[in-house]
């Protein structure tokens, strides 16, 4: 079971929340388009949360609509020119709904949060309830995986 835990890369899914994945980036890159973003979009606030070494999410409290979402993501790419983002824009468009990582993927870290800006009553706190649900199933099942392992052993 921690062998298939392990291969599996766990997400949050909406499209109600503006979510940008920001790959190969310097946090202070970062930390530039969520501020420029939340104040052109009166998205309230954000948490900015590094998925990796130079690989940041950022996560924005106000809830939208997916077309809303969708100019949101797609002015950011425009502006910015990141070409990583705007890759994960156009599968996001496609799926017509955001993901954004919370488990382990291969070598890297579950993504931690590293800035909180403005109101984090709204999207965000949904967002960081159902990673920290997420994460509370995943040591679930890793327990009794460590539990079915020991009684294999026993009865050997």
């Amino acid at each position: 079971m921690t062998e298939k835990l392990n291969h599996s890369i766990l997400g949050i899914t909406d499209s109600e929340t503006v979510k940008l994945d920001f790959d190969n980036t310097s946090f202070k890159t970062v930390k530039y388009w969520a501020f420029r973003t939340m104040r052109w979009f009166g998205l309230k606030g954000f948490i900015i949360l590094k998925s990796s070494k130079h690989s940041y999410h950022v996560v924005f409290d106000r809830n939208v609509s997916w077309s809303k979402n969708v100019k949101v993501m797609a002015w950011v790419c425009l502006l910015s020119q990141h070409k990583l983002l705007t890759k994960w824009f156009i599968m996001q468009c496609i799926k017509e709904a955001s993901t954004l990582r919370v488990s382990q993927k291969k070598q890297k870290p579950e993504p931690r949060v590293v800035f909180r800006y403005g109101s984090q009553d709204n999207q965000i706190a949904e967002f960081l309830a159902y990673r920290r649900f997420i994460k509370n199933i995943v040591v679930r099942l890793q327990n009794e995986n460590v539990i079915c392992s020991k009684m294999l052993i026993t009865k050997s």
